[in-house]
């Protein structure tokens, strides 16, 4: 796969594997009494306190003075001109939010610049797996998340999806990229702009009629809990599938993908005492997050119908049909039940046959007269899906939202 091509998959890929992490998500559906130890964390110890109840006040005070003063488009201009890591903050900040962004941009004393560049060249080589496990999987397994989705659908974004996704798809291509956290990379901006989004929804939502009437007794969205969830929806699935579907993966690969979404999840606000140390430690914080929390809801449903809508505008509707039934065959029947998905009866037995034949294909386990035309067509279909999903033709911000999604 070219650069180009690369780039494209994991921009789209990342698309739709990112919704909660731009100011989306919120509190778990189920909650049981927190047992994950802070022992299996970066930090190696912590308070104990249950995520769940733990924000980001420092971001939450900053941005909320933001908004009431109404700097938020005067800040949202200057903030378009702020796109690489190396980069001064744009002068004209408000002195508050200069200060707090000044230290949010630092990377933490244990990120790895080895494991960080490994972790690119992971993405680069195994992209077609992470690309299509973001965006068939990750990405609609959110509108399967009753908190999140309804979060997502009442917010400012839920009213232009297109536009939301275009905006949440730079995140996912920005931790995929090769200069990720590099000088001359994006990522420590966009994870700084997206806890800057997340704090502003946490001002806003919970003034939404909507979102308040659904949000089962929560006074304030997207905890380190929710975060997490999302998080677990993304690095912690797409390594398991990867390993279900027999991906060669070496164990520094492994180690090195892992840190580039804990450097991440540090960037984006959450407490070192909350990020998984180890894939261990990482699926069972995942079991304790987010298993509990996947649910039907109007919204989720609603949701995924937009996003496949968004595929149908791509090619006429051709794909709905296989992205339906791949996306069941990697989340499984039950989170496909949840969030409305057709069954293909078709498309299904196809995949299952034919997806791990191309995967042992690719991954030079098995010869090319065993794989079948079925799977080259499969993955064609799926590389178009994700290579086309988004025009890279115009600049993509991440903006800070001063309203809630209109009545």
């Amino acid at each position: 796969m070219d650069e180009l091509s690369r780039r494209k998959m994991l921009l789209a890929g990342g698309t739709l594997g990112t919704l909660g992490m731009l100011g989306i998500a919120s509190p778990a559906a189920a909650q049981t009494a927190w047992t994950w130890a802070s022992g299996g964390s970066v930090a190696g110890a912590g308070t104990g306190s249950d995520p769940n109840w733990v924000w980001d006040d420092e971001a939450d005070r900053v941005l909320a003075a933001v908004i009431e003063r109404g700097d938020v488009p005067r800040v949202n201009e200057l903030l378009r001109t702020w796109a690489r890591n190396d980069q001064p903050l744009p002068g004209g900040l408000p002195d508050d939010l200069r200060e707090f962004m000044e230290k949010a941009r630092r990377l933490p004393p244990w990120a790895d610049q080895n494991k960080l560049d490994r972790a690119a060249q992971f993405n680069k080589t195994k992209g077609i797996y992470v690309g299509a496990l973001y965006g068939l999987g990750s990405g609609l397994m959110s509108t399967a998340i009753p908190r999140e989705a309804r979060a997502v659908y009442y917010s400012k974004g839920g009213a232009d999806m297109k536009d939301r996704i275009a905006k949440t798809a730079k995140l996912g291509y920005d931790v995929g990229d090769l200069d990720a956290y590099q000088p001359q990379g994006s990522m420590i901006v966009t994870a700084v702009k997206t806890r800057l989004v997340h704090a502003a929804v946490r001002h806003l939502l919970p003034k939404s009629p909507g979102w308040s009437g659904t949000s089962g007794g929560q006074k304030i969205p997207i905890s380190q809990a929710d975060i997490l969830v999302t998080w677990h929806s993304l690095p912690t699935f797409v390594m398991r599938k990867m390993l279900e579907w027999k991906v060669r993966i070496s164990s520094a690969e492994s180690a090195a993908y892992l840190h580039v979404w804990q450097v991440t999840a540090h960037m984006l606000g959450v407490r070192d005492e909350y990020v998984p140390a180890t894939w261990d430690a990482a699926n069972a914080q995942s079991r304790q997050l987010l298993d509990p929390a996947l649910g039907r809801t109007t919204e989720g449903v609603k949701l995924t119908e937009m996003l496949l809508d968004i595929v149908a505008e791509i090619d006429g509707g051709l794909s709905r049909p296989l992205v339906s039934a791949f996306s069941r065959y990697t989340l499984g029947d039950r989170v496909g039940d949840l969030i409305g998905l057709s069954e293909e009866p078709f498309w299904e037995p196809v995949i299952s046959n034919a997806w791990p034949l191309l995967v042992a294909f690719r991954e030079g386990l098995i010869p090319l007269p065993l794989v079948p035309e079925a799977a080259w067509t499969m993955e064609e279909a799926i590389r178009r899906f994700v290579l086309l999903f988004l025009s890279e033709g115009k600049p993509i911000n991440i903006e800070i939202p001063d309203a809630n999604r209109p009545a």
